[in-house]
């Protein structure tokens, strides 16, 4: 008789606790919010990015440019100057790299955005400066994605041609002197006057402000809609436009090769088929294009320049003796390097999954979040950790490692700060 109750006791408990994983597996597979939760971390997706022969000798061809080219063209009078490098933007332009993500029939290379994220970390691990780098990604990524994805083909045949050959460069025109995180409570507005489109208002904080050729603008086109963001209009605006006025030039800690200033729009008029995308949605749908792109292609030089401190670090601690030998020899410094080293494979891991998913058109909102979050202040600490670790001379200008510390600043504070992720990130949890 196979009764349990026949059964010796140390088998009836083996028997109980087997019937309690079974259960609690079956459980875990099958319940709905797990699954839903599995799927938010995305556990489910395949991982499957790789650099292809092609990829790996892009950023090895970028890196090489850069060192060769960009960076000599690069001065402390220039940088304390807030001076645009002009010969470098050419330079680049001549390269390809403003043609990189756009279609061959525009004039690009129709090339992938974990291409183009290659090509970018190529520029970080040259050394190229981050102010060169922020001007070529405001233009190419922030303002050229939007009107290759959402423009019409007029607007396409118009703008990308000349972006491509670097010889228009755009704008991306969001942040308001009142509105920074909160972007959808702008001010400046847009109204329609027959065949033309009134903008009234200013913005700040433009990389570009005093040498684009255009600019994407955001605007709002109807102060009723419920919520904000879905009244919010997005125009293709030409420096050249009536009313269009650029104001001062802001003096930043860092990225100071990229000219930033205010932009007003005193009764701007621009033709009725500037506008990008459909009316009162373009915000909402600007925001949601170009939040892969610009989490993955514009921090892809803080990629490589965490491969870069790590380079600069290693070879500064290996020359400089203390108390008769390397300061690469005491665990401090071992330390410090051995992190530089983790932040950067984490950092790579976190980057190019984004862009992977973004080649798939997967959803990656949490995952560019992540990205961002980590990467910036990655950034950060690690230029910090190579400040310290080249002491007095680090707080000099002499080694460049300061010029690295102020430029990492910007990440955590650009395209969404630190906290606006973390709070995305916390709400795609549950329960905030």
């Amino acid at each position: 008789m196979w009764r349990v109750s026949c059964w010796p006791r140390t088998q009836r408990q083996w028997l109980r606790v087997a019937v309690l994983w079974w259960t609690t597996f079956c459980w875990v597979l099958l319940n709905p919010a797990w699954l839903e939760l599995a799927e938010l971390f995305s556990w489910r997706k395949p991982v499957e990015f790789s650099f292809d022969t092609t990829q790996q000798e892009l950023l090895n061809a970028v890196e090489q440019f850069g060192r060769d080219q960009l960076v000599p063209m690069w001065s402390q009078e220039a940088d304390d100057e807030n001076r645009f490098l002009t010969d470098a933007w050419q330079a680049m332009a001549e390269f390809g790299l403003m043609a990189l993500p756009f279609p061959e029939e525009y004039g690009g290379a129709g090339v992938s955005a974990l291409t183009v994220c290659a090509a970018g970390e190529g520029l970080g691990r040259a050394g190229v400066d981050a102010g060169t780098v922020l001007s070529y990604g405001a233009s190419t990524i922030l303002c050229g994605v939007p009107i290759w994805k959402m423009g019409t083909e007029e607007q396409r045949q118009r703008y990308l041609p000349k972006m491509c050959s670097g010889e228009w460069i755009g704008g991306f025109c969001l942040t308001e002197p009142g509105s920074g995180s909160d972007a959808a409570s702008m001010k400046t507005k847009a109204v329609r006057d027959g065949d033309e489109w009134v903008l009234s208002g200013s913005k700040t904080w433009i990389t570009n402000g005093n040498i684009g050729h255009h600019f994407i603008v955001t605007a709002v086109t109807d102060p009723e809609a419920k919520p904000r963001a879905t009244g919010i209009s997005t125009f293709i605006v030409d420096a050249d436009a009536p009313g269009f006025r650029v104001g001062r030039k802001l003096d930043k800690l860092g990225c100071r090769t990229s000219p930033t200033t205010e932009i007003f729009f005193d009764d701007c008029r621009i033709p009725a088929d500037a506008i990008l995308g459909p009316e009162n949605y373009g915000f909402v749908m600007v925001a949601k294009l170009i939040l892969g792109w610009e989490r993955t292609c514009l921090l892809a030089p803080a990629l490589g320049s965490l491969h870069r401190a790590t380079e600069t670090a290693c070879k500064y601690a290996l020359e400089r003796h203390q108390f008769g030998r390397p300061i690469a020899s005491f665990g401090a410094m071992e330390e410090k390097i051995a992190q530089m080293r983790l932040s950067y494979e984490v950092a790579w891991g976190l980057l190019y999954r984004v862009a992977d998913l973004l080649d798939r058109d997967e959803p990656c909102l949490v995952e560019a979040a992540v990205a961002k979050t980590y990467i910036s202040e990655a950034a950060v600490r690690v230029a910090e950790d190579v400040v310290q670790i080249h002491g007095g001379y680090g707080f000099s200008k002499e080694y460049l490692v300061e010029r690295g510390y102020r430029d990492a600043k910007l990440g955590t504070i650009g395209g969404g700060t630190s906290e606006i992720q973390r709070g995305i990130i916390a709400r795609a949890i549950g329960g905030f």
